[in-house]
């Protein structure tokens, strides 16, 4: 009687999941849909036809918050049919994150381990959905390929179709990252470009050491490239030492023979070849010596050296976007390459969650310049001098002004002020991020040695070289200033100096003078403007 309730109970649930069109459904509800149908077919094949395990959710509402949840819980309700109670294969993912999009590719990945099992290697049954062969790629792998994508915009470009894709698509991104990896300088990691060719000649040093170990001292192979006083400026140095390498293991293993996990050499790219050479005669000296049995004098002491490439660039990756770091008691664990590779995917797949300090320090940074002997005002409109910010002034910028202005609130030690962004080194995207002033007043103040005001804005009116040969003797102005009304007969209006605004274009502190554009504006409070094109002294009487 339960087998038929339960067969019933499938029917209904399975016609549901038939009933959502997939053109309906986003690209992760088919992947959910996909993986549901999958399961319900395994299920079958392993318990019978609709007879299913106590508690077995039969979730398929793709409204439901927790159906990616009862996914998961059903395929282990079915793994424990399997396998056994608390029993999994070790490549078994299980539940290792809270992200929806994760936990949906673990179950996915554990599906086809449960069905090589029950249906055989590769064997499915039809009906079968499956997925990407890289849902059967080790969880290392599946999370390089993910920050590959969001956080170096990377893709790789191996096809579904090649033989043992996984391998394939581990060389392809493991060469990807080594080179992303050591090209950012200054994070604090081994990764160092700088450090490329030095790192080498050390993997030289080391695999000299082992040659004297195991061969004698200075007794070598035949066709030995290796000579003394060879340093790192070498253009074959990578090229030789790989050559080197593989004539030792030929001698003392077999010809062709290596150890399990050797990596091919890759000649075009030094951090690539550092990589795998480190590796590769780490592995070497394990399998002559012994695990970690190492001559006197050895320089490879990181372990993470001794860890398969693919976790070396996860730990990268971790070290650098999330600033992880390896526990220094860890270093002589006889499982420490485990414990790692486990953390940094733990850690990869569930990051830190930033705190509102992080996120303010963040926009500090990003909002963050410095002065280019700008000037400075407490009011939007510049007419309020405050003075010079001397060159180097560092400021927080906070909002800017409207249209296509370019002034902007910023604050510092000892000043709140308005300057224009063309006078400071803040980048124009950043600038055109930040906030409006709109239904803002910020407290403009300014209480630093450099404050000098409120004052208008300078101008050469009456000082200078050119005033000295304009006025030749010093005597009154050549023209008087036009009077208020020529000013109308000329169908002109008269405003205040507020409704100018003026754009600093060349600074020259040599001469201690600047290059100004005005501009004529309608109102105060300076939006609708046009150019200046003639300015007229007073105390010249000159154009």
């Amino acid at each position: 009687m339960r087998r038929l309730v339960m067969l019933v109970m499938l029917l209904i649930f399975g016609t549901a999941v038939w009933a959502i069109p997939n053109r309906q459904a986003n690209l992760f509800q088919l992947f959910i849909l996909q993986a549901r149908q999958d399961l319900e077919l395994l299920a079958n094949e392993q318990l019978g036809e609709g007879v299913r395990p106590d508690g077995w959710t039969f979730n398929t509402d793709l409204e439901s918050p927790t159906i990616v949840v009862d996914l998961w819980f059903d395929n282990e309700l079915l793994a424990e049919q399997i396998y056994g109670a608390n029993t999994r294969p070790p490549d078994w993912f299980g539940a290792t994150s809270g992200n929806q999009e994760l936990l949906a590719r673990n179950v996915r990945h554990d599906l086809e381990v449960a069905a090589d099992t029950v249906f055989g290697e590769r064997i499915r049954p039809p009906g079968w959905n499956g997925a990407p062969p890289i849902y059967r790629c080790d969880r290392t792998i599946q999370n390089l390929v993910r920050l590959l994508d969001e956080i170096y915009n990377t893709q790789p470009d191996t096809a579904d179709n090649v033989f043992n894709y996984c391998e394939a698509l581990r060389q392809e991104i493991e060469n990807d990252l080594v080179n992303i990896i050591f090209s950012a300088p200054g994070t604090g990691t081994p990764a160092d470009s700088a450090q490329l060719p030095q790192q080498v000649l050390a993997v030289r040093g080391d695999l000299e050491r082992l040659a004297d170990e195991v061969l004698g001292l200075s007794t070598r192979p035949i066709g030995w490239t290796w000579s003394q006083g060879d340093d790192e400026n070498s253009p074959t140095l990578a090229d030789d030492l790989n050559a080197d390498l593989n004539n030792l293991a030929d001698t003392q293993i077999g010809r062709d023979q290596r150890p399990p996990g050797w990596v091919f050499f890759v000649p075009d790219s030094l951090a690539a070849a550092y990589r795998n050479l480190r590796f590769n005669l780490e592995l070497l000296a394990d399998t002559l010596l012994g695990e970690d049995v190492r001559p006197f004098g050895w320089q490879g002491e990181d372990p993470l050296n001794r860890c398969e490439p693919a976790t070396q660039a996860l730990t990268f990756i971790a070290q650098i976007n999330y600033g992880f770091t390896i526990d220094e008691t860890l270093q002589n664990a006889s499982d420490f390459c485990n414990i790692v590779d486990f953390t940094v995917n733990s850690l990869t797949e569930n990051p830190p969650q930033p705190t509102e300090e992080d996120i303010e320090d963040a926009a500090d940074r990003e909002f963050s310049a410095e002065s280019l002997n700008a000037f400075s005002y407490l009011d939007v409109g510049a007419t309020q001098y405050m003075g010079i910010m001397p060159r180097g002034t560092e400021f927080r910028a906070w909002y800017r002004n409207y249209g296509e202005s370019n002034m902007m609130f910023v604050t510092g030690d000892g000043f709140g002020l308005y300057v224009d962004r063309r006078w400071t080194t803040l980048d124009p995207d950043i600038y055109a991020r930040l906030p409006t002033l709109e239904g803002v007043r910020p407290l403009t103040f300014c209480e630093t040695l450099w404050c000098n005001g409120p004052g208008p804005t300078p101008t050469p009116t009456n000082d200078g070289p050119l005033v000295a040969l304009l006025r030749g003797d010093g005597t009154t102005p050549v023209a008087p200033p036009p009077s208020a009304d020529q000013i109308r007969e000329e169908g002109r209006t008269q405003v205040s100096w507020n409704h100018i605004r003026v754009t600093y274009l060349l600074d020259r502190v040599d001469l201690g003078v600047v290059q100004v554009a005005l501009e004529i504006c309608a109102e105060p409070a300076q939006i609708s403007c046009e150019p200046v094109v003639r300015v007229f002294d007073n105390n010249l009487g000159v154009n």
